[in-house]
C-alpha cells in the first residue's frame, strides 16, 4: 500500500514537474537566443501552471484520477477524450496557420511539417490499434 502511495504522489509530482523542465528549456532556449524577456515570461507562466496544478492535486478529485498509476474505467476515458481534444485543436490550429501562411504568399513550412506529422502519426495509431483490438 505504501509503495502504490509512493507511486501515485510521483506521477502527481511529475506532471507539474514537467511543466517546470519545460519552462526552464523555453528560458534557456530564449536567453540563447537572445529574447531574455520572452523567456522569462514563458517561465513565468509555466511555474504558474505548475503551481496550479500542485494545488490542485492536493484537492481535485478529477486531477488526482487522472495521475493515478491505473486510473478507473471513468479518469481513463476522460484523459483519452482530453488527449483526442488538444490533438483536435492543436491540428486545426496547424492547420489554419498552414493555410494563412500560403494565403499571405509564403511557404508555410513549419505548419505543413506539423499538419503532415498530425495526418501520418493519427493513420499509425488507427492502424495499429486496429489490428490491437
Amino acid at each position: 500500500m505504501r509503495a502504490q502511495q509512493m507511486t501515485s504522489n510521483t506521477a502527481r509530482r511529475s506532471v507539474p514537474g514537467f511543466f517546470l523542465a519545460v519552462g526552464i528549456a523555453c528560458l534557456t532556449a530564449a536567453a540563447v537566443g537572445g529574447r531574455l524577456a520572452l523567456g522569462l515570461v514563458t517561465f513565468g507562466i509555466l511555474a504558474v501552471c505548475s503551481l496550479a496544478l500542485v494545488l490542485l492535486g492536493r484537492r481535485s478529485e478529477t486531477y488526482q484520477g487522472l495521475t493515478e498509476k491505473a486510473p478507473d474505467e471513468r479518469f481513463a476515458r476522460i484523459g483519452a477524450w482530453a488527449w483526442a481534444g488538444t490533438g483536435i485543436v492543436l491540428t486545426v490550429g496547424n492547420l489554419s496557420a498552414f493555410i494563412g501562411e500560403l494565403a499571405s504568399g509564403r511557404s508555410g513550412d513549419p505548419y505543413f511539417w506539423f499538419v503532415a506529422t498530425a495526418a501520418i502519426t493519427y493513420i499509425a495509431f488507427v492502424a495499429f490499434l486496429s489490428r490491437r483490438t
